[in-house]
C-alpha cells in the first residue's frame, strides 16, 4: 500500500438533507485505487467517516453484521439511502431549479445540476445531460448556449461558454421596466345643455344687469 490519504481526503457522509451517497462510495473507490488501500482499512475507517444519522444507521448495521467487505457495505448503503423519499425530493430539486444570471454562479449551478443527474442516472450519456440541464436556463440563454457548444462539448466547456455569456452579455437576464405613470386626474364631462340655457348675469364691470321684460300691449 501507497501512503495512506490525510484524513482530509476522505469523504463524510450524514444521510441527511440533498445527500448524494454515490458521491461518498465513489470518493473511497478512488481513494482506494490510488492509494491500493486495502479493505480492512476502509472498514476501520467507517466509523469517522458516517456522521449523525448515517452513523447510528452504521452502528445498527455493525453490531447485526460484525466485519465484512467494503463492497458489502457499498450495497448496504444503497439499499437504504437509495429509496422512492430520497429520489422524490432530488427529482423534485432539480425540476425547481432555473440558472438565474442575477443570483447563481455557473460554475456552482451547473455543477450542482450535473451532479443531480448523475446520481439520479448513472447510466445516462453526458449529452443527454447536458440537454436536460440547458433547458433550465431560459430561452435566450439556452440558445446562446447551443451556438457556441457543439456537440460533442464537455461540462467544462458548457461552464466556460455559461460564464462568458453571463459576464460580457445581458442574455437571460431579467430586467424590470421602469413605468412613469401620470397622475390620474378624474375627467368630469361638462353639460352644454345647461350653459345654453343659463343667463348671463354679469357685464363688464361685473354688474348685475337688469333683466328687461318687454309689456306687450294688449
Amino acid at each position: 500500500m501507497k501512503e495512506a490519504p490525510q484524513s482530509k481526503e476522505w469523504p463524510t457522509f450524514t444521510g441527511e438533507g440533498e445527500y448524494d451517497h454515490m458521491s461518498f462510495i465513489k470518493t473511497i473507490d478512488m481513494l482506494q485505487e490510488d492509494y491500493a488501500i486495502p479493505d480492512e482499512l476502509i472498514i476501520a475507517r467507517l466509523h469517522s467517516l458516517f456522521e449523525k444519522s448515517a452513523k447510528r444507521w452504521y452502528y445498527g448495521i455493525r453490531q447485526t453484521n460484525s466485519k465484512n467487505t467494503w463492497s458489502w457495505w457499498k450495497q448496504e448503503i444503497i439499499t437504504k439511502w437509495a429509496n422512492d423519499a430520497w429520489r422524490y425530493k432530488i427529482e423534485n430539486a432539480f425540476e425547481n431549479s432555473f440558472f438565474d444570471p442575477d443570483k447563481d454562479k455557473p460554475l456552482t449551478w451547473f455543477l450542482k445540476e450535473v451532479e443531480r443527474l448523475n446520481t439520479l442516472y448513472p447510466e445516462m450519456s453526458q449529452k443527454i445531460v447536458h440537454m436536460k440541464i440547458l433547458k433550465k436556463c431560459g430561452g435566450e440563454l439556452e440558445h446562446a448556449l447551443r451556438r457556441r457548444c457543439k456537440e460533442p462539448c464537455s461540462t467544462e466547456e458548457y461552464i466556460n461558454a455559461l460564464e462568458d455569456i453571463v459576464t460580457r452579455t445581458k442574455i437571460g437576464r431579467s430586467w424590470k421596466k421602469l413605468e412613469i405613470k401620470s397622475p390620474n386626474k378624474p375627467f368630469i364631462k361638462k353639460d352644454k345643455s345647461k350653459e345654453a340655457f343659463k343667463p348671463n348675469t354679469s357685464n363688464n364691470n361685473g354688474k348685475e344687469n337688469a333683466i328687461n321684460v318687454e309689456v306687450l300691449d294688449t
